[in-house]
């Protein structure tokens, strides 16, 4: 069954389609606030199919998300009951949501920058944020380094071993697809029996 081939040309054709930087920038603005979906999942493919864009995207991905950023802030701030509670518990977030709590008791604004490369959601970090009335200049200044870093690393790398990424994944879609899919089945039952 060529079950990830389908998916990796499927997700090519969108990186390549004339729309795709809009759709970028609304996933990366959404994520920020209250999508599920990393915008990873869009900027590797889009940069690997259009490698002159690199930075282009990378700077969309964090300009938006910034902008998404003080939108979750915005939520947390003035909205938690009435959008962040259902959010939160929409997603089944509520322990990572005491995480992150417990988290900027401790650490304050750093936590937004090592937010920026967590594997937590960033959603959570930016409500959060609003939450717990972090200063809104140093919550953008520090989501766009952070959120900077991220996205400007993920296309460089993307970018400098493209034609590399882009034969093995031509070759091995279908043995790297199943491995992505034990990994992450048994990430999930090594988790539910530590917890």
């Amino acid at each position: 069954m060529a079950l990830f081939g389908k998916m990796y040309e499927r997700v090519m054709g969108w990186a390549r389609h004339p729309k795709a930087s809009y759709y970028l920038g609304a996933t990366s603005f959404a994520e920020s606030s209250f999508f599920p979906i990393p915008v990873d999942v869009l900027l590797a493919p889009m940069t690997l199919a259009r490698r002159d864009k690199a930075w282009f995207y990378a700077g969309l991905a964090t300009i938006t998300s910034v902008a998404g950023a003080v939108l979750g802030y915005y939520i947390g701030i003035a909205l938690f009951a009435q959008v962040a509670e259902p959010i939160i518990a929409f997603y089944h977030f509520e322990d990572r949501y005491i995480q992150v709590r417990e988290l900027f008791d401790e650490y304050g604004i750093w936590i937004i920058f090592v937010a920026g490369f967590s594997p937590i959601p960033y959603k959570v970090f930016t409500i959060t944020a609003g939450v717990a009335h972090m200063p809104l200049l140093p919550f953008i200044l520090t989501s766009l380094v952070a959120r900077g870093a991220r996205f400007y690393l993920v296309s460089w790398l993307v970018y400098i071993g493209g034609d590399k990424i882009e034969d093995v994944l031509q070759k091995r879609v279908e043995q790297i697809g199943w491995a992505v899919v034990v990994l992450v089945v048994v990430a999930a039952i090594v988790y539910k029996l530590v917890t």
